[in-house]
């Protein structure tokens, strides 16, 4: 998956001045980023970003800023005014308007928040209390998850790995309040105050949920002793990333060996699932270590871990001091220096209940057909080079590429949005509360998903919205998904910009990236039908997986902040997705008439254009607290080395600003990654 976006908005306040037809009065949408002080041997992301980094500090509300955040500024402006209309309109009662205009009225009414305090979130609290033993606590867990409190562990309808054709109900690990596992165990003195600060933010909630400060307290460090519990039984982030090893199906009946003080009965009709017929498990081990826990942690502790839960989840929509709470313990991890204003906080809450509704609207005003066309017409040449590429390949034998053409041909490409859209009308949503509204729709995508039991994978569904700002790849489809909020690009208008940075930063970082997931360490082990199994030849795959420890040994070598390094296995798939992509891009971009005629804009070469404008993809920077969190948590690597880190292994890269050996950035030929 791609967590960037592909925006500018430099000198917007400008660009708004001016006429839109006026484009000479526009900077380069690529040369007004560089910094001419750093030579592009010495660091390659600082030469192209760096003038912009100098220029936009991070304001107090980000714990980031660049690109993303810019796209993501823009489309918010734009939903709101869509919720803004919607709640004026006085709108026919059951209509998108309607849901739309009441959930946004319900956010924004703080003062209605404020006086109904924890009223909403009453019959919560009390079924806590009614917890009288193991099944109810298990009862009541499931419950709280239908609505948007998640503990103990994971699970999900999703499509089966072996047989994508099957809807299949999945368990995973989980039930942690720290965002990963090695939070628990690491002793550097960042990791040691987060834990310090966790045991006050634990009791601070449950005090303010009516719990005295002794009882709070000692809760607090019983939650935590048992979270740590549950880490340690709980694999770690790379470990996650292999599809056979993550695969444990059994039938339902067989639970109950694996946890049998879990009355699985129980817990499966609460929770929706209707049919008797088996489950993939994640981690097995994990659910055996849960299943002594529930018997040797006191049913108190039990109780306080779920109404902790329940608090900290529905924090955003309590009264405020619940939220600034959970945003000062957040901060740790962010490094945000102010909380997001009100009306940020709602957009993002009304796009977590209802974002392909508002996406209906959205695309209506922000992407017309012509850029549609555009990005079709571009994953198909994508596809091409890759084509072209795997028949040169000297380490892959016939057999293999056969079938890694099949593969190829029949992924399918979503492009901006939905060709037909999700009926929400049965999602009840008022004037009531905020808390009601936010469980509400949480209640109706719990439905949503588990009434796909037993039925018919739908394979024109999309995960995402058309104003996200991501992409993905779907392994079991076999699919790209490119919504349109990806192609945004503040200040200008798509036919504004020439193709040799679009072929870089849209068609090499997100089309080119995606497509290459489908033959990343992980995605090359599902077939053309997205079913894991296994498609390759012993050799090949025993050669694939020796050039991909090339890349995780380069990965590994770097070190964003000191005591952190980069995790090599844990970022490898978007390594090779990254990689790919630009090699995959640069073919592409060869074909245009841009590249063929070889003119320079802004004194920067086609071919220096198109890595400039790959680059400009990540511009951005970070605070410490948030690099930090990633290089612990995220399977992407930082913006800087998904430009400095793939670019060493490209021998055009090299050739286009004469690269020498003695530099920084050089490799030698022999430690660079060749794969795809």
């Amino acid at each position: 998956m791609n967590n960037k976006a592909i925006a500018v908005v430099l000198l917007m306040a400008i660009f708004s001045c001016k006429s839109k037809n006026d484009t000479s009065a526009k900077p380069d949408v690529v040369a007004v980023n560089i910094d001419s002080t750093v030579s592009p041997s010495t660091d390659f992301f600082q030469f192209a970003n760096g003038g912009w980094i100098k220029n936009n500090p991070i304001p107090g509300e980000q714990s980031s800023w660049g690109i993303g955040n810019l796209v993501i500024e823009e489309n918010n402006k734009r939903l709101r005014e869509i919720c803004e209309k919607a709640a004026s309109s006085n709108p026919k009662a059951g209509t998108n308007d309607q849901k739309i205009g009441d959930f946004w009225m319900t956010a924004m009414d703080s003062a209605k928040i404020e006086k109904d305090g924890l009223s909403p979130i009453k019959t919560q609290l009390d079924k806590i209390n009614a917890i009288i033993d193991i099944n109810s606590l298990v009862n009541t867990v499931a419950e709280f998850k239908k609505i948007g409190s998640s503990t103990l562990f994971s699970d999900y309808v999703g499509q089966d790995s072996k047989n994508s054709e099957v809807m299949a109900y999945q368990l995973n690990q989980g039930g942690l309040g720290l965002p990963e596992r090695e939070y628990y165990f690491k002793t550097d003195s960042t990791t040691v105050n987060i834990r310090t600060q966790y045991l006050k933010y634990i009791s601070t909630l449950l005090t303010m949920s009516g719990d005295d400060t002794a009882t709070a307290n000692n809760a607090a460090k019983n939650i935590l002793a048992l979270e740590t519990k549950l880490a340690a039984s709980s694999r770690k982030i790379e470990d996650l990333r292999d599809p056979y090893k993550n695969y444990n199906k059994m039938a339902l009946s067989d639970l109950s060996k694996l946890s049998g003080n879990i009355n699985w009965d129980l817990y499966l009709a609460t929770i929706g699932i209707k049919t008797k017929d088996s489950v993939i498990v994640g981690q097995p081990e994990f659910f055996k270590s849960l299943n002594d826990l529930l018997k040797t942690v006191s049913l108190n502790d039990w109780k306080s871990y779920v109404k902790f839960n329940l608090i900290s989840d529905m924090s955003g929509v309590l009264p405020d001091a619940f939220g600034k709470e959970s945003f000062t313990f957040n901060k740790l991890f962010s490094g945000a220096k102010e909380r997001r204003p009100r009306w940020k906080r709602s957009i993002n809450m009304i796009e977590g209940a209802m974002g392909e509704m508002l996406g209906q609207l959205y695309v209506k005003e922000f992407f017309n057909e012509t850029a549609k066309k555009r990005y079709t017409v571009m994953v198909d040449a994508i596809k091409d080079a890759l084509k072209d590429r795997i028949s040169k390949l000297t380490w892959m034998t016939d057999s293999t590429k056969v079938k890694a053409y099949t593969k190829l041909a029949s992924i399918k490409s979503k492009v901006g949005y939905p060709d037909k859209w999700k009926d929400f009308s049965s999602m009840e949503i008022g004037k009531e509360s905020l808390a009601k509204n936010y469980m509400n729709s949480r209640l109706w995508w719990h439905n949503y998903e588990y009434n796909k039991m037993g039925k018919p994978v739908d394979r024109d569904e999309w995960d995402m919205y058309p104003q996200t700002y991501n992409a993905y790849y779907n392994p079991s489809n076999n699919e790209i998904v490119l919504p349109a909020g990806i192609f945004t690009i503040p200040g200008y208008r798509d036919e504004e910009v020439d193709d040799a940075v679009v072929y870089g930063y849209g068609g090499a970082s997100t089309i080119g990236h995606e497509i290459t997931h489908g033959f990343d360490d992980e995605g090359r082990q599902f077939d053309e039908k997205g079913n894991l199994v296994s498609w390759w030849t012993k050799s090949d795959e025993e050669t694939f997986n020796k050039r991909a420890e090339v890349m995780i040994k380069q990965f590994d070598e770097f070190e964003p902040v000191k005591g952190y390094h980069i995790n090599g296995k844990a970022t490898l798939g978007e390594n090779i997705a990254d990689l790919g992509g630009i090699l995959l891009g640069i073919e592409a971009f060869k074909k245009t008439t841009q590249f063929k005629e070889n003119k320079t804009i802004a004194g920067y070469t086609p071919m220096q254009r198109y890595f400039l404008g790959y680059s400009l993809g990540w511009l951005g920077h970070q605070r410490e607290e948030q690099l930090k969190n990633r290089l612990m948590t995220d399977v992407h690597s930082p913006e800087k080395y998904r430009v400095n880190g793939p670019f060493v292994n490209v021998a055009e890269f090299y050739n286009t600003f004469n690269i020498k050996p003695g530099t920084p950035i050089y490799r030698a030929d022999s430690l660079r990654v060749n794969i795809w």
